[in-house]
């Protein structure tokens, strides 16, 4: 596997070309970029080819005419699913079983896996062309603004990524994939990375340890343990940016983050991204996420899997990569809930702008009922992390991490009524809920989630029966 800075540059120059054309131009990039990952799934891989043997010519194929995949379907056909013959579903998993080669390609593409949060987890494969495209578009998307504060951030310090070390996730394996690829182009964006799945007081005490911490890059989730930890005094960094992604950000935290960071002169800068398109939107110096539409197409759909109107909040959303024609992502529903903005952006992008409601796989469903996980208010002053998880449908448990030297009884006694009262503000009486001396549990990928939904099978199966 070969990273080419030439062929960075081309798409660079291309995003810059294309965004200069305005929609047309955009649009006119889109299709011709559909059209020839159509062809070259059709062609190429196995899967894709029955998928689509009924359909038009690729030239006259429209987006809507294809059918939706789900991860599922795809995992389980996966050694029909790529559009090379040479790497297999148990190969990927031999490599994927050492955590040794977390960032070592296999032969010409690099193998991460998604955390498994609604489910299986899910093997991403990425060639040198993807990681080209990566760098490359996401710099044509730089505003003056954002060439700036590259600039005064890489000179008060360096950049700290906190997220999961434990498996080959995008945050980890990708940093270590670049370190292999292009270590001066590593270097120069100052890579250093902590494993979120420790201690607090062991994290809290390798973040103190770097000298001048100018930028992280982690989940709102460990945003909110950063910021439990500054407001309490142990945490004595003073960063310029916080960068996230991953997770949902809410107005609160960031309200929050920014009162107990009084240091971030960039503030906080929120990407909507995912393992499957780490590229797939940037966002502006207004705060709104734009998606890169020349090799990205983000469709906002009903549970009818039809589209919806821009300013209406979608049941899912449907993902086509355009540039990755290694493993082709064709209408993927990735299970978030989106809302496209109706009006242009201050920016003045022509791509069009769009914020994230949630993740489908953080909804707390009781009954009838089905809950934001933001209505429960987790935080207690004994406790450095409190979790609720969803046993049954009406069973939830609350597990706790306590603060040094604190009682355990009124800790669980206090969150658990804390619970039971948005239960019944929301009208459900009969959900027990109990306390768990069980340690807490994170994703595969190290993100902590205050509130764990009950996993559920998904019944909906959009890959007809046979396809495999």
């Amino acid at each position: 596997m070969h990273f080419s800075l030439l062929r960075a540059l081309g798409y660079f120059a291309d995003g810059l070309w294309t965004s200069w054309g305005g929609r047309k131009r955009i649009e006119a990039r889109q299709h011709r970029n559909l059209q020839r990952l159509v062809d070259k799934a059709r062609r190429d891989s196995p899967l894709f080819r029955r998928l689509y043997e009924d359909l038009p010519p690729s030239t006259d194929i429209a987006l809507l005419d294809l059918p939706v995949t789900r991860k599922p379907d795809l995992m389980s056909a996966f050694d029909d699913w790529l559009t090379i013959r040479t790497l297999s579903l148990k190969q990927a998993r031999e490599h994927l079983g050492d955590i040794g080669n977390a960032g070592v390609p296999i032969g010409d593409v690099a193998v991460f896996q998604t955390s498994g949060t609604s489910g299986e987890p899910a093997v991403i494969v990425m060639s040198s062309s993807f990681v080209e495209y990566y760098y490359g578009i996401m710099m044509a998307r730089f505003e003056r603004y954002h060439w700036k504060l590259m600039r005064d951030v890489r000179k008060l310090g360096v950049r700290v990524t906190v997220t999961g070390g434990n498996g080959h996730f995008a945050g980890n394996g990708f940093n270590k994939l670049m370190q292999r690829l292009n270590p001066a182009l590593a270097r120069g964006l100052g890579l250093n990375f902590i494993e979120a799945e420790q201690p607090i007081d062991q994290l809290v005490q390798k973040l103190n340890a770097i000298p001048s911490v100018a930028w992280i890059v982690t989940y709102p989730s460990m945003l909110t343990i950063l910021v439990r930890e500054k407001e309490a005094g142990r945490l004595h960094i003073e960063p310029a940016l916080f960068r996230t992604g991953g997770e949902t950000l809410t107005d609160d935290l960031r309200t929050r983050a920014l009162r107990a960071f009084p240091s971030l002169k960039y503030g906080i800068a929120d990407f909507y991204g995912s393992t499957e398109c780490l590229a797939l939107a940037f966002t502006c110096s207004h705060g709104r996420k734009h998606v890169n539409e020349d090799w990205v197409i983000l469709e906002a759909v009903d549970e009818a899997m039809h589209p919806i109107p821009d300013g209406t909040l979608s049941a899912t959303v449907l993902l086509t990569v355009l540039a990755n024609e290694v493993q082709p992502f064709i209408r993927y529903d990735l299970g978030d809930c989106v809302r496209f903005h109706k009006n242009e952006c201050p920016c003045g992008s022509p791509f069009r702008s769009f914020e994230v409601e949630g993740r489908q796989a953080t909804l707390v469903r009781v009954g009838e009922v089905t809950l934001s996980p933001l209505v429960f208010d987790l935080e207690h002053e004994d406790a450095r992390r409190v979790q609720l998880i969803q046993a049954g449908e009406r069973e939830f448990e609350v597990r706790v991490q306590l603060a040094d030297e604190a009682a355990a009884s009124p800790v669980y006694e206090e969150v658990i009524a804390s619970v039971k009262q948005v239960f019944r503000d929301n009208g459900l009486e009969d959900v027990a809920v109990r306390e768990n001396h069980e340690a807490l549990e994170f994703t595969a990928s190290g993100k902590f989630h205050e509130v764990l939904p009950l996993r559920r099978a998904d019944t909906q199966n959009t890959i007809p029966s046979g396809i495999r």
